[in-house]
């Protein structure tokens, strides 16, 4: 029989066009998914049932619950960027921001509110218990969330907690802790905190409650919100009280605008508004910073110094950090000397982060291999470019991760690893432009460039661990951040036809609209398909 080659527009059809389309379907993605199924049947020679073509072309895509219009994280995407350097780079216990650093810092704020209640409450009680909901009781375990929040519980820090405390939780989950309220003593341990349901319609995928106990009675209750990154809200959460930025931006056009008008680095609008918001000094400013890059540096040294070994937990991950390095170091060809370098360095602080050592978000526990890697390369273990070129590059980062986290999300839990390592790449092309010298626009392209090729990136850790496939991926996000900067810089800038602020949007639609399987539930992916034995 002959095949007409005549190709048939179902969207210049107006029977097709006319179709009703179901309460609550979105009108174009129906139309869509109703052409894919008369397409596929004339390509086929096999119609699919009418109720099968009506379930599956209405039927919604899994995204998970929306977030809550009540969280602030929500509510300043209509601000002014108001974010400053000691809120994002944070120094703490991986191997997740969210579900590591975060839950500490909600226990630890809620025995801080605890034991400024009336003594006579205080003398009623008998229990701290912490309930875990969404991705946080879905991969909880593989996080090590239990340990995290009951050291906070007992007074732990995230920047100050000793890793090897956190270690002997693990190996030892029968330690029972003494902690005072006021007069009185109780007894608290791991048991003190439960897995509840990963399933439901939360504020937010990771969503914690706190209560303090008296018998049944409850004496003090708190729902906590763990939003990325290691910041953290709750119910009623107002944010603290802060001065207002010198040059108020929302978008990298704004940001740009700003920088053009007044002849300024992109670093330098940056330090101009975190003095104005924060009430510090660009002394005070530059020592924070300092401190955060020796941690980076730190942490890649201690990752690569590390003989090789065996990663916690059931995945039974060989480390290989120290053994990239130096067959890196042996490679006969410069070039791919350089590729091999950079992601041994990452592989260093991803594994880390695997320990539960300490890391620094920048911008998660997740993506902590990706920044340190390269400040270490440009500093001593690599350019060796001074530090005032390293802190302008960490600034210029900053800026980046400020507009992800304003625009879009930087949660896992949230958006995918499209949120963590995505935009760690997309900081780490704007530390390496803003570093080397380059304009404004370069630095912009960069970090377009390396966020744009991380979009869809799914999160699904394989057993709930941030091993699988989060250690390689740091390398890869380093080598992108990398490539990102090397296109940007070899370009022609006014020439790019995809601009930062697009693909931040473009992340944020994809992570509402990603399946809540990709999004640190453990539920598909890697996570589903690797077998462990």
């Amino acid at each position: 029989m002959k095949k007409s080659n005549q190709t048939i527009d179902p969207f210049q059809n107006d029977e097709f066009l006319k179709q009703e389309v179901p309460a609550g379907s979105d009108r174009r993605a129906f139309l869509m998914r109703s052409a894919l199924f008369g397409s596929v049947a004339v390509l086929t020679g096999c119609a699919p049932s009418a109720e099968k073509a009506k379930t599956a072309a209405t039927a919604p895509a899994a995204a998970g619950p929306a977030l809550s219009a009540d969280l602030d994280v929500v509510k300043k995407a209509k601000a002014p960027v108001m974010t400053v350097i000691d809120e994002f780079y944070k120094v703490g216990p991986g191997p997740s921001s969210s579900h590591t650093i975060g839950p500490m810092r909600i226990t630890y704020d809620f025995y801080q509110r605890c034991t400024k209640l009336p003594a006579d409450q205080l003398s009623k009680v008998t229990a701290m218990k912490v309930y875990l909901f969404g991705s946080l009781s879905a991969t909880g375990k593989g996080h090590g969330t239990e340990r995290a929040a009951l050291a906070g519980i007992i007074g732990k820090e995230p920047a100050t907690v000793d890793p090897l405390f956190l270690d002997s939780l693990r190996d030892k989950p029968d330690q029972v802790f003494p902690v005072k309220f006021g007069e009185k003593t109780i007894n608290v341990s791991l048991k003190d905190i439960i897995y509840d349901n990963p399933k439901g319609d939360f504020p937010h995928p990771n969503t914690m409650t706190c209560k303090l106990m008296g018998g049944d009675a409850v004496l003090l209750e708190q729902e906590y919100y763990s939003v990325g990154g290691g910041f953290i809200e709750w119910k009623g959460y107002q944010p603290p009280k802060k001065g207002q930025p010198k040059y108020p931006y929302s978008t990298m056009k704004e940001l740009l605008a700003h920088a053009d008008k007044d002849k300024l680095t992109i670093a330098q609008v940056v330090m101009a508004n975190e003095v104005a918001v924060s009430g510090k000094s660009e002394a005070e400013v530059n020592a924070f910073i300092d401190k955060v890059t020796t941690a980076m540096v730190n942490i890649v040294k201690s990752g690569l110094s590390m003989p090789p070994g065996v990663l916690p937990g059931p995945i039974k991950l060989k480390t290989k950090a120290g053994e990239v390095y130096k067959r890196a170091l042996d490679d006969k060809f410069e070039r791919e000397r350089g590729v091999g370098v950079i992601s041994a360095y990452a592989l260093a602080g991803s594994e880390e982060n695997g320990r539960g050592h300490l890391v620094v978000t920048a911008p998660t526990g997740g993506s902590a291999g990706v920044m340190p890697a390269l400040v270490y390369a440009l500093g001593e273990g690599g350019r060796k470019l001074p530090q005032d070129k390293i802190r302008a590059g960490v600034l210029a980062a900053a800026a980046i991760g400020y507009l992800c986290k304003h625009n879009a999300t930087l949660s896992g839990a949230e958006g995918g690893c499209q949120a963590e390592i995505g935009v760690a790449s997309a900081m780490g092309a704007a530390l390496i432009a803003q570093a080397m010298g380059q304009s404004n626009l370069v630095i912009a392209n960069a970090a377009e460039s390396a966020l744009q090729h991380h979009l869809g990136l799914t999160c699904d850790p394989v057993a709930g661990y941030v091993q699988v496939p989060c250690i390689e991926r740091c390398a890869f996000g380093a080598v992108k951040a990398w490539t990102g900067y090397m296109i940007a810089a070899n370009e022609i800038a006014v020439d790019r036809r995809v601009d930062f602020d697009t693909t931040v949007s473009a992340m944020a639609l994809t992570a509402k609209e990603m399946n809540s399987k990709y999004k640190e539930t453990s539920e598909g992916g890697l996570a589903v398909s690797l077998v462990l034995c």
